[in-house]
């Protein structure tokens, strides 16, 4: 365990429960696997005000790296999780948000940790969690309809997220992701900028409403407890306002078929995942336009691995998780830009 952050969280936790004493941190561990946020679990110590119980509770710390496969405003994800807490879409419970780097370097926040689940895609393709696959397919994607049917003005997230037009949601998204391209790559990328080129020729009708898009919804985000319930969808740290089909696109993208076999998200058949969707958000995934936000989502990927392997050869970060996901996913990801554009069997 770092005890020297242990202290410092102590510290800061401290400052936030000024009715508690003798507060401190045990059980300090990392949480490896994403590489946009530093994650660790901890549990947190203290006794009530006046001497009274002993009290603890197991959280999770989310803490801005020095560099990431993505650039994210942690306030957004905090705003997410807060509007979503005790909702249909189940999320952990957030306690704190703090800009200011001088506690523990970076920005950060802390939220509930939610213990005896699993997440991790290998664990959930096999038993006994493959056996239930049907079960947590139709969680999953009922789940993310919910997500498309929520109303962002009744969350109040519209005050932590940027407006788009619904004509305009394509075009935001689009330059975002290729302006981060055009500043990372490393080599040439002509299967990518074919695909821009064609995003750019065929754009999709304006997005139905506008909904939270969550941005990275696939299997390996979400906390499955024994009883084999999704408990907490995570790692919202790309949300924004835009077309809900840019979620289920990213849902279905083929990087995400874990079971190595034709189901999306390693849980379920294309077809069936959007049907689960178009019943719980109510609306309706049109073929074509579809079609666009799916090759979308290839490049959007494609750009994420790009800028990971560009912050890992500069040495902004050296997490291996950055080299190794643009060497392993690239290739997968321009055979998906293929395979939607008709050019690939």
């Amino acid at each position: 365990m770092d005890e020297a952050l242990a202290d410092r969280i102590a510290a800061y936790a401290a400052r936030r429960m000024p009715e508690a004493s003798e507060l401190r941190v045990a059980d300090l561990e990392r949480i490896f696997g994403g590489a946009s946020r530093e994650t660790y679990r901890f549990a947190l110590h203290w006794r009530e005000k006046g001497g009274g119980a002993d009290a603890s509770r197991r959280l999770i710390l989310r803490r801005d790296p020095p560099g990431s496969l993505i650039e994210t405003d942690r306030a957004v994800e905090f705003g997410a999780y807060r509007a979503f807490h005790g909702s249909a879409v189940p999320v952990p419970e957030v306690l704190w948000l703090e800009e200011d780097p001088r506690w523990l370097d970076h920005p950060f926040f802390v939220m509930e940790e939610i213990p005896g689940c699993e997440a991790s895609p290998p664990a959930l393709m096999a038993p006994p969690y493959s056996d239930h696959a049907a079960e947590l397919a139709e969680q999953k994607w009922t789940i993310l309809g919910e997500i498309a049917r929520a109303d962002p003005v009744a969350l109040g997230l519209d005050a932590v997220m940027e407006p788009v037009a619904p004509e305009a949601c394509w075009r935001r998204e689009l330059d975002y992701w290729v302006a981060r391209v055009d500043r990372d790559e490393l080599a040439p990328q002509p299967i990518l900028r074919a695909a821009i080129r064609w995003l750019r020729r065929a754009p999709p009708p304006p997005a139905q409403k506008l909904s939270v898009v969550h941005a990275d919804f696939r299997t390996g985000n979400f906390l499955v407890d024994p009883d084999f319930r999704i408990r907490a969808i995570l790692d919202w740290e790309m949300a924004h306002l835009g077309d809900p089909l840019e979620d289920l696109a990213w849902g279905i993208n083929p990087l995400w078929r874990w079971a190595k076999d034709e189901r999306a998200g390693g849980l379920a058949p294309r077809e069936e995942a959007i049907r689960l969707w178009e019943g719980a958000s109510g609306l309706r995934a049109d073929p074509e336009a579809l079609r666009w936000w799916e090759v979308f989502s290839s490049v959007k990927g494609q750009a994420i691995w790009i800028s990971g392997a560009r912050e890992f050869t500069m040495g902004k970060n050296q997490d291996l998780i950055l080299a190794l996901s643009s060497w392993l996913a690239g290739n997968s990801q321009d055979r998906a830009v293929l395979h939607d554009l008709g050019k690939l069997g």
